[in-house]
């Protein structure tokens, strides 16, 4: 696999190359449970384009013979490799993980996007046949999906179900990391060094949901939490604010 992939095209990003080895192992873990992996290219041969899509049942929702988009990049900073968007490659890379899934006997394709109008838009994928099924979250996280057969059946979000508790005299943070996510690598890389500040005033914690069975007793994908409190991470907070908020709580204890 391209080196690229793992640094979701941002190779020309030292957090990217520090975050990389995370989604590296998460690709070693699950190129051989029905990952799939497809890279667009210009006519000078150069990646402007990613997708990854894998079987739902291994994912952060409810669902079965449906194969689910977790992102679709295209390469859009002028740094870099350059600005690739608004050429057509988002749209061919989609049209080829459906064509993927339908020869691979999926009953339907499935999404999420973001209601709001940035990256991975519920409103893109609407364009090309996805209908809305629900939304979760703060965000308006959208699920979304595009059924192949009569039979096909809907996913579902899977919610929070517990959160971290934190030790008495102690903050603690807790990072729920994937893998399969550059801003969920770079808020874990962010968070790491944030704690490394205080010494054994904070108690850093990692919980690896790359493990489906540890993702359903949470119900959180990536996620960042200082003692039982949720910290925004998309986008991926700065490392400032995440010491900020860390010595707020250190002052408390």
């Amino acid at each position: 696999m391209s080196s690229c992939f793992f640094l979701c095209l941002e190779d020309w990003s030292d957090e990217a190359k520090e975050a990389g080895p995370h989604k590296e192992c998460w690709y070693n873990k699950m190129k051989d449970k029905g990952l799939r992996v497809k890279l667009a290219v210009d006519d000078k041969g150069d990646v402007g384009g990613m997708i990854q899509y894998l079987p739902v049942e291994l994912l952060f929702v409810e669902g079965k013979d449906l194969y689910f988009i977790q992102c679709i990049w295209v390469h859009g900073y002028k740094k870099g490799r350059g600005d690739f968007q608004k050429k057509g490659m988002g749209k061919a890379l989609l049209q080829a993980a459906e064509d993927d899934a339908k020869n691979s006997g999926a009953k339907g394709i499935a999404a999420w996007g973001i209601a709001l109008p940035f990256w991975m838009k519920a409103s893109w994928f609407k364009k090309y046949g996805f209908k809305k099924v629900e939304t979760q979250g703060f965000l308006g996280s959208v699920l979304l999906w595009k059924p192949f057969t009569s039979d096909a059946v809907p996913p579902k979000w899977i919610n929070e179900k517990k959160r971290p508790v934190s030790e008495p005299g102690k903050v603690t943070v807790t990072a729920f990391i994937n893998g399969s996510c550059l801003a969920g690598n770079i808020t874990f890389e962010r968070a790491k060094k944030a704690c490394s500040e205080f010494g054994d005033k904070v108690i850093f914690q990692k919980i690896d949901t790359s493990d489906r069975n540890v993702f359903l007793e949470w119900g959180i994908t990536d996620g960042l939490f200082i003692n039982d409190k949720k910290v925004r991470i998309g986008p991926p907070p700065l490392y400032e604010k995440i010491k900020r908020l860390i010595a707020k709580h250190v002052k408390k204890i």
